[in-house]
């Protein structure tokens, strides 16, 4: 049987010069759910599956799951959903809050794909055309092929979707952005992996804080959003690495 298994796809932060952005594969039973698509989303999902022996990633990603609507979580989501689109001919399957839906189209997408040209006619298109929408409501149970999804709401500057995704009887989760939130840690620590942001400024979660848990909690956690001036060296709490295959 197929192992729940967590593909990491990127782990800096916004302004890296080092890394791909935070980004993620999740692997159950043959299906596979991206969590966040930052810029060079392609090029992130062929190097990281190449160094993790996993093959054909850019094919087997149909769902994304979007935390929040900054840049480096969303800005690679145009050009997937063309590749999807122009080349797979498919829609992406795209998990989402209400929140997030409520503007990702008309303030983020409808500018660059709303409008095509196909060599004598402009057609009009919209968020059906390239998305299959699956909700992602912050009160209830979303299921996505083989993964049950719980969310709650980050401290963030914009809302933010951490989560705790279920498969196979393993639980991974996953912060997204905040400023430390013990809330959130309670949410967390019933997972058997847990992956954290750490970073600089009041909406994001400090080290130090982290490195204040429990022992037993700071095993099973793995750091990302990283600055590239962070310790990695010095860190207590391990921090996830390009590339690598974990099962949760």
């Amino acid at each position: 049987m197929s192992r729940f298994q967590v593909l990491v796809v990127g782990v800096g932060d916004a302004f890296t010069a080092r890394h791909h952005s935070t980004s993620v594969v999740l692997r159950a039973e043959g299906f596979s759910l991206g969590i966040d698509c930052p810029d060079r989303y392609r090029e992130a999902l062929q190097t990281a599956g190449a160094k993790a022996g996993q093959a054909g990633l850019i094919e087997a990603v149909d769902h994304l799951l979007i935390t929040h609507l900054h840049g480096d979580h969303v800005n690679g989501l145009e050009g997937f959903a063309f590749y999807k689109h122009f080349v797979e001919h498919k829609r992406l399957g795209l998990v989402i809050s209400p929140e997030v839906r409520q503007v990702i189209w008309e303030q983020r997408l409808m500018a660059p794909m709303g409008t095509l040209w196909d060599g004598q006619n402009f057609r009009q298109l919209g968020f059906d055309d390239y998305f299959q929408l699956l909700p992602l409501p912050f009160d209830q149970t979303t299921s996505v092929g083989p993964f049950r999804i719980r969310t709650r709401r980050t401290v963030h500057h914009i809302p933010t979707s951490a989560l705790l995704v279920e498969a196979q009887g393993r639980t991974f989760g996953f912060s997204a952005d905040t400023a430390f939130d013990p809330g959130l840690i309670n949410f967390l620590k019933a997972a058997d992996l847990i992956f954290h942001e750490t970073n600089h400024g009041p909406a994001h979660t400090p080290y130090e804080r982290l490195a204040a848990l429990p022992a037993e909690l700071r095993q099973k956690m793995r750091l990302v959003h990283y600055a590239d001036d962070f310790d990695v060296g010095k860190s207590t709490i391990r921090v996830a690495t390009e590339g690598e295959l974990l099962e949760v």
